[in-house]
């Protein structure tokens, strides 16, 4: 690829894809060790891979990755071979490398980059049970049929994991909705065996849902 962002410009843009929302100055240096500014920070505003603003009355500047920057970032990860920005060290090329495998699961799987990276919010019990409602009715081919929580999960990553299974075994033990093992293991996937909840001793794949 020519043309190629530098070493901070890829670290900044793998770290907001990661954390899915606005990152202030303070906050890279804290966690990173540096700060996006100067040449670096109007390279990216001006290939508008990254928004950046300042904020007040700190008056740092804040990021968020645009569109086009996440796009930018799909592009990195898809490389057969991998490609850092040199100088390469081995640490580089280890990211690289650990980023394309996680790029051959995600289309492997047809999961979208904002369907993983998202941030958590909070959600009260009505509003999960509401969005567990819709997301199945989204997927379920027919009234009552059974949908694969791997695909379910998918549509819920805004709210935490406990809080969807604690929605998910109230539906189940009110009869609300009904929640089975796969019977063809053979079947299952890896993101199958992590979607699973686990109700009766038993690991649970697929869930139906009673008409209201």
């Amino acid at each position: 690829m020519t043309d190629r962002l530098g070493h901070k410009q890829t670290a900044v843009m793998f770290i907001l894809m990661a954390l899915s929302r606005e990152v202030s100055n303070i906050e890279l240096r804290d966690t990173v060790g540096f700060t996006l500014d100067g040449a670096d920070r109007r390279g990216l505003n001006e290939r508008h891979l990254v928004d950046s603003a300042k904020q007040k009355p700190t008056n740092y500047f804040v990021h968020r990755l645009t569109n086009k920057g996440l796009i930018w970032c799909q592009s990195e990860m898809k490389h057969s071979e991998p490609t850092p920005p040199r100088p390469r060290s081995s640490l580089a090329i280890a990211l690289y490398t650990l980023l394309g495998a996680f790029e051959q699961y995600r289309q492997r799987e047809g999961l979208r980059l904002e369907e993983i990276f998202t941030p958590e919010v909070e959600l009260t019990e009505a509003e999960i049970v509401e969005r567990v409602h819709s997301a199945y009715h989204k997927l379920a081919r027919a009234p009552r049929a059974w949908v694969s929580l791997t695909a379910l999960r998918a549509m819920l990553v805004q709210a935490r994991r406990e809080d969807v299974d604690a929605v998910l075994e109230e539906l189940d033990r009110s009869g609300k909705a009904h929640l089975v093992p796969e019977s063809d293991r053979k079947l299952l996937t890896e993101a199958d065996h992590a979607a699973a909840i686990r109700v009766g001793g038993e690991d649970n794949h697929l869930i139906s849902i009673e008409a209201s």
